[in-house]
Parts: structure tokens; C-alpha cells; sequence
């Protein structure tokens, strides 16, 4: 698999992570196993998980399948804090003490001294930047972080807090981004792809399939195991069944008969490949569905479909963000 720079650090990533929300989940551990063992063997290095998933299992599951499944530094281990683990005071948020509470059970569910990117999970307005961002200083300071990032930002956000860690002395630069992203939801082309570019940090888009939808799999009913039939994610799967969504579902599909392979490796290959975007984090049930999406790394979309995609699933841009003249 091919290997990308994490933005402007010299961090290299395989340009596709694994992602592991379901492990805990709707992935037992033995099925776990199996999916990281299949995307290692293809070459994948990069493996993205965060202290909430699963209430915290698929960080234990993870940390159990390194070095006795894959070598420990065989990988690029990114996790994610923030997000509300606990009714306590250091349960969740983005104050110094959650922040760092949360990083030492992180670290003590990954069975790990360290991990290798650290994740703002969401902008805490109730919590001054300089703090947030001074914990993660310490963070790095200490060996347990080493390259931290930053997760569902906005624009302004984001151009903040990496002009923030930049013009800091001492502070550690912000090197990515992750927010949703997919030919469905391109939203973010508004104004965080031009602040993540502007300030060096690699975009990691997280539901790259439009949460399921790009694979084609709703287009004519609701399969009975798909999330979109489970009480916990229809509405999370609903937000992109829309008409919009349907013309593109089906530019999809006629674009991987044309090339003879699946909607999903096109949808794939279609946000991989955009600008300032190092990997999608890509999550699967099981080694199956996870095979799936590997094959996308053998696809190059040829100039005339991604230009027909791009059309197809063009966003209006309006004042100030169009481009004029």
C-alpha cells in the first residue's frame, strides 16, 4: 500500500487507515484480529481508534492485538480524546486534567507507552484553546504523544488552533485533520480543505462511503443487516438518503461498471485522491467488508470520471468562500 506523508510532518502513513468503531461492537475480538492481520499483510500501516468507541473496548481489544497479532511498531497507533467517557470531572472535555486522564487510560488500555497521533476529537467551547492546546504540549513534551491532530473542526477552528501551535514557541505543530468526508458530504471544500492546506495539516475523512450509502447497498430497500435497519444508526445512515444523494449513488455505480469493479473501491479512490487528503479511515464489520474496501487501493480513476463524479456531487459555494472571476 502506498505510503503518505501525515500533512507537512515527516510522519508516513499507508494512504488508507483502519478504522475500528464497531471493535467492542458489532466486531468481537477473534473478527478484530482477523481485519488487522488482512490490512497489515496488504501493507497498511496507519490504525485510527478513540477512548469513546465502544466505551473504551476498542481501544482494550486493540491494544491486546499488538505484538501478539502485528508488532507494536509495525503500526502508526492514532487515538482520539474529548468526548464524554464519564460523569466525573476529569471524564471527558477538553481542559488539561480530562485531556491527560484521558490519555493515560488510553494509554493503559493500549498496553502502550506512547502513541503515535492524538487526536482533538471535537472543539470544546466551554474550555480556554491555550489550555487545551498547552495539555497537548505537555503531551508531546512527555514521549506519550508524538504527533497530535485535531477531529471535527471547523474552518475557523481549525486555522485557530494551528496558528496557535505555530507561532507558540515550544508548542507542537498541529499535523492533520479528521472530519467527514466523502462524495456525499463534501461540505468541508467550504472552508476547513483550504485552512487544513494553508496550515500543513493532512486531512483524514471518516466516512468516505457516505456512511454506507456510496456502496449502493440502500438503493432499493433497506437491508436487514445493515445499520440502516438497527434502531442505534438509521438515523446516523438516513442523513444521506436523499435525492441528491440517489443521483450520485447511481454516477457511482455507472462509473464501476464502466471499470469493471465495485461502487465502494470508486467511492474510495474518488475522496483518497483529493486534494490535501493523506487517508480515509475506512470501518467494516468484518474481514469481509474490509477486503472490500481494500481493493480500492489497486484503482486509479481515469480524468473523465472523476471529473464526472466531481460534477455530479459539486457543492454551491457562496460569499465569501466562491471563487471569483
Amino acid at each position: 500500500m502506498e505510503q503518505r506523508h501525515l500533512g507537512r510532518s515527516g510522519l508516513r502513513v499507508s494512504r488508507m487507515a483502519l478504522g475500528t468503531m464497531t471493535w467492542g461492537g458489532d466486531t468481537e475480538p477473534d473478527e478484530a484480529a482477523s481485519q488487522l492481520s488482512a490490512f497489515v499483510d496488504v501493507g497498511g500501516t496507519f490504525v485510527d481508534t478513540a477512548d469513546v468507541y465502544s466505551d473504551g473496548e476498542a481501544e482494550t481489544i486493540l491494544g491486546a492485538l499488538l505484538d501478539d497479532v502485528v508488532p507494536r511498531d509495525s503500526i502508526v497507533l492514532a487515538t482520539k480524546a474529548v468526548a464524554r467517557r464519564t460523569d466525573g470531572p476529569f471524564g471527558g472535555g477538553a481542559s488539561r486534567g480530562a485531556l491527560l486522564t484521558a490519555l493515560e487510560q488510553s494509554l493503559n488500555r493500549l498496553d502502550t507507552d506512547h502513541v503515535d497521533l492524538w487526536q482533538l476529537h471535537a472543539w470544546d467551547a466551554t474550555v480556554p484553546l491555550e489550555e487545551t492546546l498547552a495539555a497537548v504540549d505537555a503531551a508531546v513534551r512527555s514521549g506519550k504523544v508524538r504527533y497530535a491532530g485535531i477531529s471535527n473542526y471547523t474552518g475557523w477552528q481549525t486555522a485557530t488552533a494551528a496558528s496557535r501551535q505555530a507561532f507558540t514557541a515550544g508548542a507542537a505543530p498541529l499535523v492533520s485533520t479528521q472530519v467527514e468526508y466523502s462524495l456525499l458530504e463534501r461540505g468541508i471544500e467550504r472552508e476547513v480543505v483550504p485552512a487544513a492546506e494553508h496550515h500543513g495539516l493532512g486531512i483524514l475523512p471518516w466516512a468516505p462511503l457516505g456512511r454506507g450509502v456510496l456502496t449502493g447497498k440502500y438503493r432499493t430497500s433497506t437491508p436487514a443487516d445493515s445499520r440502516g435497519a438497527s434502531a442505534k444508526y438509521a438515523s446516523y445512515v438516513e442523513q444521506h438518503r436523499t435525492d441528491r444523494a440517489g443521483r450520485i449513488v447511481q454516477a457511482v455505480a455507472t462509473a464501476a461498471d464502466g471499470l469493471g469493479t465495485s461502487p465502494l473501491a470508486v467511492a474510495l479512490a474518488w475522496v483518497r485522491d483529493r486534494p490535501g487528503v493523506v487517508a480515509p479511515v475506512v470501518g467494516a464489520r468484518d474481514t469481509a467488508q474490509l477486503l472490500g474496501s481494500l481493493i480500492a487501493e489497486e484503482l486509479e480513476l481515469p480524468p473523465a470520471i472523476r471529473a464526472a463524479l466531481d460534477d455530479v456531487s459539486d457543492i454551491e459555494l457562496g460569499y465569501p468562500e466562491r471563487r471569483l472571476g
